[in-house]
C-alpha cells in the first residue's frame, strides 16, 4: 500500500511537495483551509491530486502516514495540536525534497535579513561557472517542485526558520547563516533564545565533510556558538579584522580565503553596494569556493550581479527625484540595512501589517536621512507613536497611489522615495510582490 502523505497548504511549496510525493508513488492528498489559487488548482487536476479548499478534513488529515506542513501554519492552531497528540509524523516541504535529492549537494541560506539576495547572488556564482544549479526555496520556484520536474547537481535554496522547524534529515553541503535579529517572534512564544535555536537547525545534520559560513559579527550567533558544538567545518566571514580562513576586509578589498585561492575584489567593483552586501557578497563567495568553483568566476559574477526585484530595486527617475523599491523589506532590520545604504534625502513610504515592531532601532537614521514619512497602512498608530519626533512630516495613506503622489509631493530635485515597508503587506496587498509592483505603476503615472 502507498504511504498516505497529506500535504497542508496549496502555495508554492504545498504544490511542489504534491508534485515531488505524486511522483515518488505516495498517495497524496491536499487540504488547505483558504482558497487555492487558480493556477494551482488546475496543477492538482491535471496532475489527479485530490485537493479540497476552505476547510480541512480531521479525519483524513489525522490518517496520515505523513504530513507535509506549509512553513505558514502555526504550532498554536488547533489542527496542529491535534495532529501533534496523534503524534502523526510533520515534515517540511524542504525535508520532502532533500529526501530524493541526495544525490546532488546543497548550499542552504538562513538569516534574518539578505537571505534573497545572497540565495540569488550564490545562483549567479554557480550559474556563471558553467554548472547545472537551481535557485529554489523561499525566492521562486519551491524546492521540492524542482526536484520533481527538474533536478539539478547543486540546490542553492533559501530556507526561513519556519521550514527548518519541520527539518528530520535536511542536511545541506553548505549551510550559511548570515546574522539574527528578532523577527516572527510570535511564532516562538517570543522568546529570542528558541528564534536562534530553530536557525541554526541548518546544522543540526551536519558533519565535518560539511561546511557552516556563518558572520563573525553577529552577536546572537556568536553567544550561540560559545554555547553549543558545531560538528561541520566551520568558515566565518566578518568586516572587522583579518582571518587565516574565511571572509574578510582589507584596504577595502574583500578578501575570500578559503581552500589555498584567495578571492579579492575591491569593495566599489562589488555589483551590490552598502555595509549589508559586503556580507552577503563575502557568504556567495565563501560558498563558491567550498565547492572549488574558480576564483575568475567569482570575481566576475560578485561584480557583474543584478540585485533582486523589490529588493533596492531602482524604478525611475523623475523630476530629478530617484524612487527606489524595497518592498521586499518586511521587517525593521531590512529598513535600517535600507537607510544606512542611502546619502542623499529620503522620502520614506512604510506601514502594513506591523508584528509587534521596535522601531527604536532606526530612530538614529530616520533623524539623519529621512526628512518625511509617507505611512501606508490600514494602523499607522505604531510608527506614528515610534517615529513622529524624529522627522518633519508625517502623512497618513490608504493606498499606493495616494502614497506615491504624497512622497513626490514631499521630494526635491536630488532626493530619494524609498519604498521599504518594515512590515507586511496582507492589510493592502496580495503579498510584497504586489505592493512593488503597485508602487512601480503609481511612479510611472507620475
Amino acid at each position: 500500500m502507498a504511504k498516505k502523505l497529506i500535504i497542508l497548504g496549496a502555495g508554492e511549496s504545498g504544490i511542489g511537495a504534491a508534485l515531488l510525493g505524486k511522483q515518488q508513488g505516495y498517495d497524496v492528498f491536499v487540504s488547505d483551509g483558504g482558497t487555492i489559487k487558480d493556477i494551482y488548482k488546475q496543477e492538482l487536476a491535471v496532475n489527479n491530486i485530490p485537493f479540497e479548499e476552505g476547510q480541512h478534513s480531521w479525519d483524513v488529515i489525522l490518517g496520515a502516514d505523513e504530513i507535509v506542513k506549509s512553513p505558514g501554519i502555526p504550532e498554536k492552531t488547533e489542527l496542529m495540536k491535534k495532529i501533534r497528540a496523534k503524534g502523526v509524523p510533520v515534515i517540511s516541504e524542504i525535508e520532502l525534497a532533500y529526501r530524493f535529492s541526495k544525490d546532488a549537494k546543497v548550499i542552504a541560506i538562513t538569516g534574518s535579513n539578505g537571505k534573497s539576495t545572497t540565495t540569488a547572488l550564490t545562483f549567479h556564482i554557480f550559474e556563471t561557472a558553467g554548472l547545472k544549479a537551481a535557485m529554489v526555496g523561499n525566492i521562486g520556484l519551491s524546492y521540492a517542485r524542482v526536484v520533481a520536474t527538474a533536478p539539478a547537481d547543486y540546490y542553492i535554496v533559501e530556507v526561513s526558520s519556519f521550514q527548518l522547524d519541520d527539518i528530520v534529515e535536511f542536511k545541506p553541503n553548505v549551510a550559511i547563516l548570515l546574522n539574527i535579529t528578532p523577527d516572527h517572534l510570535d511564532r516562538y512564544d517570543y522568546k529570542m533564545e528558541n528564534y536562534v535555536a530553530s536557525k541554526f537547525r541548518i546544522t543540526m545534520n551536519q558533519g565535518p565533510e560539511d561546511f557552516f559560513v556563518y558572520c563573525k559579527d553577529d552577536q546572537e550567533i556568536n553567544n550561540y556558538l560559545k554555547k553549543q558544538t558545531i560538528y561541520s567545518t566551520s568558515i566565518p566571514f566578518t568586516i572587522m579584522e583579518p582571518l587565516k580562513q574565511g571572509g574578510f576586509m582589507v584596504n577595502d578589498q574583500v578578501n575570500i580565503q578559503v581552500n589555498d585561492e584567495p578571492v579579492i575584489v575591491s569593495m566599489y567593483d562589488l555589483a551590490l553596494k552598502g555595509k549589508h552586501n559586503l556580507y552577503n557578497s563575502m557568504a556567495a563567495g565563501i560558498a563558491g569556493r567550498t565547492m572549488e568553483i574558480r576564483k575568475e568566476k567569482i570575481r566576475e559574477s560578485l561584480t557583474s550581479f543584478k540585485s533582486l526585484e523589490h529588493r533596492m530595486e531602482y524604478v525611475a527617475t523623475v523630476r530629478g527625484v530617484d524612487f527606489i523599491n524595497d518592498s521586499k523589506a518586511t521587517n525593521v532590520n531590512s529598513l535600517w540595512f535600507a537607510l544606512e545604504s542611502m546619502e542623499t534625502p529620503v522620502v520614506l513610504i512604510m506601514g502594513g501589517v506591523d508584528k509587534g515592531n521596535d522601531y527604536s532601532a532606526i530612530r538614529e537614521l530616520v533623524k539623519e536621512k529621512v526628512k518625511a514619512i509617507i505611512c501606508l497602512g490600514i494602523d499607522n498608530a505604531p510608527i506614528q507613536e515610534a517615529l513622529s519626533k524624529d522627522t518633519p512630516v508625517m502623512v497618513d495613506t490608504r493606498s499606493m497611489k495616494e502614497a506615491v503622489d504624497a512622497a513626490f509631493q514631499h521630494a526635491e530635485k536630488g532626493d530619494v522615495v524609498l519604498l521599504s515597508p518594515a512590515c507586511a503587506s496582507f492589510d493592502l496587498f496580495k503579498n510584497y510582490e504586489d505592493r512593488g509592483k503597485q508602487f512601480k505603476e503609481a511612479v510611472r503615472e507620475l
